[in-house]
């Protein structure tokens, strides 16, 4: 059958109409899953670049991933406020307006990725790397990598974009089965690429950056195909046409500026935090201890929440466009639940297993290890709370609320941890105790406030909508 005639699949009524705890579950586990052979990707890098450049490597690795995060959140806002439109418009049972704003957030991503990213990133990369007071031999690793990764962004802003579009729409096991080929087209790119296979040279640092934009850029293409195809309950059409849809346009804005600053801010504070680290006395030891504890070990939690996340921002989204508010509300207590008990068995292996753990880095010695060590103790204690904060934001971003979660980031994610140790490096007791403190305590006041706005019940009365389509 060709696309033309092939219906639209039809939306999920399950996510209003079924047993929430199922409901969730069903949205969450297919994006956990893919969000594990995602980090398996990152692991994958890490432990190669580990293994076959040094220590120097992960920490390359490490900045210019924070960096590359903090600059593509505020460009990938538009997906946020897309996930709103359509969450709510398939709750309504409303297709047409999916479909619409969908393809209008593609046609933003694709002019931001071409015309933004690609030239400011290559051009300002060097800048960006004094900014975080990276080493210099760290520098000279992570320039090369930092500048693939800003100028193919195209094909990993498509797939996110796509996926979230999916998810929000309740369709979580198209982004899980084209995530895990696009992490096995990466894996083995990257065994290739970093150490270098037959006439193939060993890129190192910059191979793993190139393996990961070919298999973002290949799984784009698969996506692009299947929205033209029919085969999903999103669907593009040959007749759409590439003028903007400024109502469309505005409320994408709308509700995505928010979570695109919320991002900034979380990730600003993340690269002063490597600045912190970056002041220690054994500073590129201290950073490969942070980028593998926090932005790779601590994933293991992360995954999940995340994953819950976007479960609950699809659930409660769907169910307030469809007249709910009370399952909304109830969605997220039943995902925190869940988040809570799979950072409780997370946390213990944290606690007891640490050299083995970092020891897939090649840090099973030496002050990197201890490091190391300290780290995931108190991290172990932080994923209690950073599963309930994500989930609660989930909720609230998903309803529409895409301020508050703002501006609790900037409490627990700036002004807390990042005071802290501010003060601590002014009377001149900075250690990386401290700082993994503050990382403790500005996650525990994410959740505090996270629960508290959510349950004050504001995001029920927001009003989203686009308009009829233009002739």
């Amino acid at each position: 059958m060709s696309a033309k005639g092939r219906p639209q699949k039809a939306f999920d009524r399950a996510i209003v109409e079924g047993p929430l705890a199922r409901t969730v579950w069903k949205l969450a586990w297919p994006t956990m899953l893919q969000n594990v052979f995602g980090g398996i990707q990152g692991i994958v890098d890490q432990a190669m670049v580990g293994h076959y450049v040094g220590y120097v490597g992960n920490a390359a690795i490490g900045v210019s991933v924070q960096i590359f995060i903090l600059v593509i959140v505020f460009v990938a806002s538009v997906f946020s406020g897309m996930g709103v439109l359509v969450a709510r418009f398939a709750g309504a049972n409303d297709p047409d307006k999916v479909n619409r704003t969908v393809y209008q957030a593609f046609l933003t991503a694709v002019f931001m990725a071409v015309g933004v990213l690609a030239p400011l990133g290559y051009f300002l990369a060097p800048t960006l790397l004094d900014l975080i007071n990276a080493a210099p031999e760290v520098q000279g690793e992570a320039l090369g990598y930092i500048r693939v990764m800003f100028v193919f962004s195209i094909g990993m802003l498509i797939f996110f974009m796509m996926s979230g579009a999916l998810r929000s729409a309740g369709d979580a096991r198209t982004p899980l089965r084209l995530g895990v080929a696009m992490t096995v087209l990466n894996v083995v790119l990257n065994v290739v690429l970093i150490r270098g296979l037959g006439p193939i040279p060993a890129f190192g640092t910059v191979g793993a950056a190139m393996g990961s934009a070919i298999a973002a850029g290949v799984t784009a293409a698969a996506f692009l195909w299947l929205l033209f195809s029919g085969r999903l309950v999103v669907r593009f059409s040959r007749g759409m046409s590439f003028a903007p849809d400024w109502d469309i346009i505005r409320e994408l804005f709308r509700f995505g500026l928010p979570t695109g600053f919320q991002g900034i801010v979380m990730n600003l504070a993340g690269v002063l935090m490597l600045r912190f680290v970056g002041s220690l006395e054994q500073s590129a030891a201290a950073q490969a201890a942070y980028t593998v504890g926090y932005t790779q070990l601590f994933a293991l939690i992360t995954w999940t929440s995340v994953g819950l996340m976007g479960a609950t921002a699809a659930v409660a989204g769907q169910n307030l466009g469809a007249g709910q508010p009370e399952r909304s509300q109830r969605a997220a207590l039943v995902a925190s639940s869940i988040g809570v008990g799979v950072a409780c068995v997370i946390g213990l292996a944290l606690i007891t297993v640490p050299r083995a753990l970092l020891g897939v880095f090649g840090m099973a010695d030496g002050i990197q290890f201890e490091l190391g060590r300290q780290l995931l103790a108190y991290l172990a204690v932080s994923g209690l709370f950073v599963t309930v904060a994500l989930v609660y934001t989930g909720g609230l971003q998903g309803t529409g609320d895409t301020r508050s979660p703002l501006y609790i980031s900037m409490v627990s994610q700036v002004v807390i941890p990042i005071g802290l140790c501010t003060y601590l490096q002014m009377t001149g007791g900075l250690e990386a105790s401290g700082i993994w403190l503050a990382i403790v305590l500005g996650h525990v006041a994410r959740a505090s406030l996270s629960v508290m706005r959510f349950r004050q019940g504001k995001w029920r009365d927001i009003a989203v909508d686009i308009g009829p389509a233009r002739a």
